[in-house]
């Protein structure tokens, strides 16, 4: 018995292009995006780390951030200059904040504000 009113179902040729384009989109920034948020991680990791081993001083916070950025190859957008070192009730806070730039293509850039302290 065959029905005459009977609708294909699926997907049309343009909306499986249109789906591929935004799904190939969505993966190119997230490739190109996954470098910078590691980084991230591997800065709040080196922080805390410094924060646990207590230094006394602020060049000796700055000189075992260069010494684990000599280590940690990841670590490229800041310096031990721009970490902000102070103390709060004799314990030792560091800040850091930085700006990441990827570009998608031609004049399209991704502008990634990136900030974080030592817990």
């Amino acid at each position: 018995m065959h029905q005459a009113g009977r609708r294909q179902r699926g997907i049309s040729l343009i909306g499986l292009l249109f789906w591929g384009v935004v799904i190939a989109f969505v993966g190119v920034v997230a490739a190109k995006t996954f470098p910078t948020v590691l980084e991230y991680y591997t800065i709040k990791r080196v922080i805390n780390r410094i924060v646990v081993s207590n230094p006394t001083t602020v060049p000796a916070v700055r000189a075992e951030f260069d010494r684990a950025k000599q280590v940690e190859y990841s670590i490229e957008s800041i310096s031990s200059a721009d970490l902000v070192v102070t103390k709060d009730n004799d314990k030792l806070q560091i800040s850091f904040a930085y700006d990441k730039q990827i570009e998608l293509g031609g004049p399209v850039y991704l502008l990634i504000k990136y900030e974080g302290q030592s817990n």
